[in-house]
């Protein structure tokens, strides 16, 4: 569900006014003995054991701050999650892409959109605290969307998550005009738990997160494809196929890249790997066909494409209009 920063009929002052009260008045909750009607079950587990192989505290002392103007929260999370992947962004520069005034405030799809158009893969980790800290643990600023003020009445708010301590049992956030906003995990999984914990990454290609997922991140390198940013999406398919070397969505990827780039054989190599680690797959089995083809690799490409056929699926009508190119491309060979 897309949700907005803030409700457009509060003004400024006001909505900053109630949002610093309530994150102070929440602050002091979450810091008192949980009771019976608040139910914090990520934060109650990280207290009951660490995750293993996490380390007990992390900051990301050189994540640069943009402060927040207005309900530019946004723009401004995502200039610092860009400038720590290397690519460099500001407010202004950001805001006519992600900004609906009308809304005042962000949607999702807009931060996920305006990452891939910068050439950087958008990844939304797990629903989990342990997957955020991991990511923060391995480098990364994580951006959430929390809510500052409560169901009924949300204030939705873009943050980015630099640090925590499991120890002292606190998370650091880069947030609105606070360049290091300290407060206590059960608090950040309070304000967070209304959006779904949701979060995302902005990745530099070649990089694969530690809280990846090879389904869900072969669909976030797909979508920076889809954006035009073909060269950035083969730098992250070959990254995925690093570490799920039989993935599906990275094989047929990496060889839709290949061949938008130009690199036919490349290609060909890519397709046929997914038709050797994936022999059901009619798609792997059509787009080796019509590489094959343009290869002048007549008969083999006429094979592949009669295995698309035999396969079936919801890929079959395509499957036949290649296998009846290649046949009249054949019959027209002298």
């Amino acid at each position: 569900m897309a949700l907005e920063i803030a409700p457009a009929s509060r003004g400024i002052q006001k909505a900053r006014a109630r949002a610093g009260f309530l994150f102070a008045l929440l602050a002091a909750a979450a810091a008192a003995p949980l009771s019976g009607c608040v139910s914090l079950p990520q934060t109650e587990g990280l207290r009951a054991a660490a995750p293993a192989g996490l380390p007990a505290r992390t900051e990301l002392l050189d994540v640069a701050f943009h402060q927040q103007d207005d309900f530019l929260c946004g723009p401004a999370a995502l200039a610092m999650a860009f400038d720590a992947a290397g690519v460099a962004a500001t407010i202004a520069s950001l805001t006519p892409l992600v900004y609906l005034p009308g809304r005042q405030g962000s949607l999702q799809a807009e931060m996920l959109g305006a990452t891939r158009r910068h050439g950087l893969v958008a990844y939304t980790p797990p629903p989990r605290l342990e997957s955020v800290l991991r990511e923060v643990a391995s480098g990364t600023p994580v951006v959430v969307l929390l809510n500052l003020g409560i169901r009924l009445v949300p204030l939705w708010h873009y943050a980015v998550l630099v640090g925590y301590d499991l120890e002292a049992g606190h998370v650091v956030l880069r947030s609105g005009d606070a360049p290091r906003k300290v407060v206590p995990i059960g608090f950040f999984e309070y304000l967070w738990q209304d959006s779904g914990y949701w979060a995302m990454l902005a990745l530099a290609p070649g990089r694969v997160p530690p809280s990846a997922r090879e389904p869900e991140f072969a669909a976030a390198v797909a979508a920076l494809e889809r954006a035009g940013r073909v060269r950035e999406s083969r730098a992250s398919y070959r990254a995925l196929l690093e570490r799920w070397p039989q993935s599906l969505g990275g094989l047929v990827g990496l060889g839709n890249a290949e061949y938008a780039l130009g690199k036919r054989a490349a290609a060909e190599r890519a397709f046929r790997r997914a038709t050797l680690a994936h022999p059901d797959s009619a798609p792997a089995f059509n787009n080796l066909a019509h590489v094959l083809g343009e290869l002048g690799r007549h008969a083999e490409a006429e094979a592949a494409a009669r295995s698309a056929v035999a396969l079936g699926g919801p890929t079959l009508a395509q499957a036949q209009k290649t296998l009846a190119e290649i046949l009249a491309r054949r019959a027209s060979r002298p």
